[in-house]
């Protein structure tokens, strides 16, 4: 297939461009970073498109050209899930974005959401629960979600809508949790500071979820709502000191240096189920 990917660049979006032209499918790679995309091991295997795509100067299929399907990964701002800026500037701006790939003909269209969607609540979040958006982020994504499928009903046209969980590995926010641990461990700290640590959380590999989201984007007939998750609930105090035996260091936890965060449930995790009977298809 030839499938656009913007914001190819990012964490998410250069794993998924590798994960796709390794299953042999022709990509256009979309980004406002050049220089960031020119340093990708993938650099010179695709079509690259530099631009602004809230700010687009011609069509999409005039700057894009034609593709079998959009997966659309480009969200500024991250990671400041409280700022306004998302409900006030991204949403408008990326449905505006997003229609204008429907009214150009593109048909098949996937976009990535947030677990955050599901708001506070506790234990396994399956995708036909109502959605409780608490946070401004997650609320301009799920208002997105419910904007596109508005316009599914004026315009028909295919949504895949992928609900991220907890995704770490190479390339990931340098204010993740993982990433701090290893710039503690490089710089060789003594003491990690963190939370209490007892949360449970639903991680992922970035190289699997790139895998799942690939398979989902060649699942052509589905619509609708998944879970990118694992399905199995871990504790952050677990993650923090498996992630330092693999790295063969022993720095003490300062547990409870950070309060837990006040825009998430204790314990909560995904179903996979409707992934896993996506990806056998």
């Amino acid at each position: 297939m030839n499938i656009i990917v913007t914001g190819a660049a990012g964490f998410v979006g250069h794993h998924l461009v590798s994960a796709l032209l390794s299953r042999g499918h022709s990509i256009t790679a979309v980004d406002r970073d050049e220089n960031r995309i020119k340093t990708m091991p993938w650099y010179d295997k695709c079509r690259f498109v530099s631009c602004d795509i809230h700010n687009l100067t011609s069509s999409p299929r005039e700057i894009f050209g034609d593709a079998d399907i959009v997966a659309h990964l480009a969200w500024p701002g991250l990671p400041n899930y409280k700022e306004l800026f998302h409900y006030e500037v991204n949403l408008p701006a990326d449905y505006r974005f997003l229609k204008s790939l429907v009214a150009d003909g593109y048909g098949h269209i996937l976009v990535t959401g947030t677990c955050l969607e599901y708001g506070m609540r506790s234990g396994i979040l399956k995708e036909t629960m109502a959605t409780r958006p608490e946070i401004p982020y997650a609320l301009a994504k799920d208002t997105l979600r419910k904007f596109l499928q508005m316009l599914q009903a004026e315009t028909p046209f295919n949504l895949k809508w992928a609900r991220l969980f907890y995704l770490y590995g190479e390339g990931q926010n340098p204010n993740s949790l993982l990433a701090q641990l290893d710039r503690a461990i490089e710089e060789g700290d003594s003491v990690f500071d963190m939370s209490g640590g007892e949360q449970l959380r639903d991680y992922l590999s970035i190289d699997q979820a790139a895998d799942y989201l690939a398979a989902i984007l060649e699942h052509r007939t589905f619509d609708g709502i998944v879970n990118i998750c694992n399905g199995c609930p871990r504790s952050v105090r677990s993650l923090v000191e498996d992630h330092l035996e693999r790295r063969g260091k022993n720095l003490r936890l300062n547990l409870g240096h950070y309060p837990y965060p006040d825009y998430e449930p204790m314990a909560f995790w995904g179903d996979p189920t409707r992934l896993q009977r996506l990806i056998k298809k």
